[in-house]
């Protein structure tokens, strides 16, 4: 920032200009707070990056990951969206189950879901059911 001070005000004759260059903090300030935001910006980004990857990884090394993963970045960091992003599937409404065989509870025989097609409907629970 250029301010035409004078002479006088300063208590000293001006030698060169007339047109003294003095910093008032001001600048030195505003790079400063740029490059904090920008650095700020650089991590959050390499975070959710980092959080991308792993919600692509298998399920053991996604919670060894999320088990060390602070309270606070799940406020932080955007899993909702990256979650439904990385783990979408090929799948859309309408579309056929894929075929795949269970074991029944006790064990004695495998059970695939296509021998089901278009005999019984069929539903799959996930989870706890009580």
């Amino acid at each position: 920032m250029c301010r035409r001070l004078e002479a006088a005000q300063m208590g000293e004759q001006a030698q060169a200009s007339p047109c003294l260059l003095y910093n008032d903090g001001r600048t030195s300030m505003r790079k400063r707070l740029i490059q904090v935001a920008v650095s700020a910006g650089v991590l959050y980004g390499l975070l959710v990056a980092g959080l991308f990857w792993a919600m692509y990884q298998p399920p053991a090394v996604f919670g060894r990951i999320m088990s060390k993963t602070p309270p606070v970045a799940y406020w932080v960091l955007p899993f909702r969206r990256l979650w439904f992003v990385a783990r979408r599937g090929q799948l859309h409404s309408g579309d056929l189950a894929p075929d795949f065989s269970l074991s029944t509870p006790d064990g004695s025989t495998q059970v695939r879901l296509s021998s089901f097609r278009g005999h019984k409907p069929v539903v799959l629970i996930f989870g706890s059911h009580t």
